[in-house]
């Protein structure tokens, strides 16, 4: 079987060899060593997967976006980011959570850092070394950065104190590094100038990761709590301009976790779609299966058609990103309709399957827990929608994806 046997005819326009060889690649290495680890991680909601991390971090992973010179990256790509993290969302969302947290604040360290903080940084990354959590969420702000309350505030001889909490931090007992947006300006200066990005090492006095604690789904994946008490960190930490926190979030939020919460959930789509089919086909009724009944066929065809939806919808988005075109529309698209098909076909197997949904130790239980994790990351699906309804009024102010193109030329 060759590579293009394996992947859907319909991503073929996107897909290159190189993208094809990744994909098989990536369905290996689900196969061989995650697979196995998922049912070690459902029945261990309290801790950490650690080994998962290293292996992945091993195969240059974390790196795929980067560039080869300089830095030791991939260089591969949105497209195939999106490959390896849908490949292994099928198998496991964690495994595939734990992917995709830590490449949004490596787009932006790539984006907005300084020679001198890449060159730190992000040859770590690519040969595994070191992990990046973005901390923007807090506890009564949630996502809203107009409400951020952490504060940083500058001491002079060349520091900032910082002071707050952060909440739902991907990989945040993981990482080595933070990128913790917050504010440096006094209330009534408009969010735009008043928040600062800032790259906090995880060592760092006043630095502390409270407990894991398990969550609804994703169990092994790392999503804590950030306590920053008055923690020092030099003007050198900072990433972009003072004043920037918000553009830095923004771009990254864009063009790189709508992308990503996009590939999850199409891996956990396919997965839903995938057990639900096996359930039926081999469940008799009737004198055959409950597959071979028309009801039933119309409701595999509904998930089967929405499947394919979300399938062309994520990865054309990507290869928009990838080929220098204008596509900040398209990526945030692809996450609101990625997320409510997917949560439309989750409910459906969970009908389709009857009492046997309810099993704890059947798949799509875990499968039905983890979609809903993809819906607040990135934006609410309300906040998506804003963004599109700018885009067809033409009154949206910032192309990250023009300025994305822009840079890379």
């Amino acid at each position: 079987m060759t590579a293009t046997d394996t992947t859907p005819p319909e991503l073929r326009p996107y897909l290159t060899a190189a993208h094809e060889q990744l994909w098989c690649e990536a369905d290996a290495f689900a196969a061989d060593h995650v697979a196995a680890r998922v049912p070690l991680m459902e029945a261990s909601p309290h801790e950490v997967e650690r080994e998962l991390p290293q292996l992945m971090a091993n195969r240059g992973w974390f790196g795929v976006t980067l560039p080869k010179q300089g830095y030791g990256g991939m260089e591969a790509g949105h497209v195939a980011k999106t490959v390896l993290i849908h490949r292994l969302g099928v198998v496991s969302a964690s495994a595939a959570a734990i992917l995709q947290a830590t490449l949004i604040p490596v787009g932006a360290l790539q984006h907005w850092g300084t020679v001198e903080q890449k060159q730190r940084w992000l040859p770590q990354v690519a040969d595994g070394t070191a992990l990046l959590t973005i901390a923007v969420t807090e506890p009564d702000a949630g996502g809203h950065m107009g409400g951020i309350e952490t504060t940083a505030e500058w001491v002079g001889d060349d520091e900032w104190v910082i002071t707050g909490e952060k909440l739902h931090i991907g990989n945040s007992h993981l990482a080595h590094l933070h990128l913790v947006v917050a504010r440096t300006a006094l209330p009534g200066v408009p969010t735009s100038q008043a928040l600062t990005a800032f790259l906090v090492e995880n060592d760092r006095k006043g630095v502390t990761v409270a407990e894991h604690r398990a969550r609804l789904g994703l169990h092994g994946f790392s999503a804590g709590r950030l306590i920053l008490d008055r923690v020092r960190i030099p003007a050198a930490n900072v990433l972009g301009e003072v004043s920037q926190g918000l553009y830095v979030a923004q771009s990254a939020s864009i063009l790189y976790g709508r992308s990503n919460l996009t590939a999850l959930s199409l891996g956990i789509h396919e997965a839903l779609v995938q057990t639900t089919v096996q359930f039926l086909s081999t469940r008799r009724r009737y004198g055959g299966h409950l597959s071979d009944q028309p009801v039933i066929q119309h409701r595999i065809g509904e998930m089967q058609g929405r499947l394919q939806t979300a399938m062309t919808t994520a990865y054309s988005a990507v290869h928009l990103l990838d080929s220098g075109l204008a596509c900040d529309s398209q990526l945030i698209g692809a996450k609101h309709t990625g997320h409510q098909l997917a949560a439309q076909s989750a409910q459906d197997a969970m009908e389709l399957h009857g009492a046997r949904a309810l099993d704890a130790d059947y798949p799509l239980q875990r499968l039905f827990r983890d979609i809903q994790h993809t819906y607040p990351p990135a934006g609410t699906g309300e906040f998506q929608r804003i963004h599109l309804a700018k885009a067809a009024l033409g009154t949206a102010h910032i192309q990250w994806s023009d300025r994305h193109a822009a840079e890379t030329a």
